[in-house]
């Protein structure tokens, strides 16, 4: 769980310099590992949701807009923002992960990195995204 926990925190590292950047995610995620030593296990969990949330970003940053009625997707600070993406992302491709524990993940890092209501923010927006993907239903029907 703790090896899970940190790489979440660096595919947030990660996906908030592409989010200042932009460009390339590829290139980034070389010049990000060539100076952020850490366990291959750690590594790998990382890259797959920092890069793959990238290749999802209109579907999932769609899912945000959905559900954020009263926010502008573009008023949202970078780090909930990011958060919230990686959660998704989790939703939506990470059938091994229950939806709770993505939840709880995406709060705890928000109240680490966010502002003091990030994680009360996050929890909201993801409770919706949830509900309307049905994320759990989908993902017992998977362990079946």
């Amino acid at each position: 769980m703790k090896n899970r926990r940190k790489g979440r925190e660096l595919a947030l590292h990660l996906l908030f310099e592409w989010s200042v950047q932009g460009g390339d995610i590829k290139k980034l995620n070389k010049e990000f590992w060539e100076v952020t030593p850490c366990k291959e296990g750690i590594k790998e969990f990382a890259q797959w949701m920092a890069l793959d949330t990238v290749t999802h970003i209109d579907e999932i940053d769609g899912w945000i807009k959905k559900v954020s009625k009263h926010w502008d997707i573009n008023r949202i600070n970078l780090v909930d923002k990011n958060i919230i993406r990686l959660a998704i992302f989790e939703f939506l491709y990470a059938d091994d992960i229950p939806c709770a524990v993505t939840i709880n993940e995406a709060i705890e890092i928000g109240k680490m990195y966010g502002a003091e209501e990030s994680g009360s923010f996050v929890n909201g927006i993801l409770d919706k995204v949830m509900s309307i993907t049905n994320c759990g239903e989908r993902k017992k029907r998977a362990e079946v």
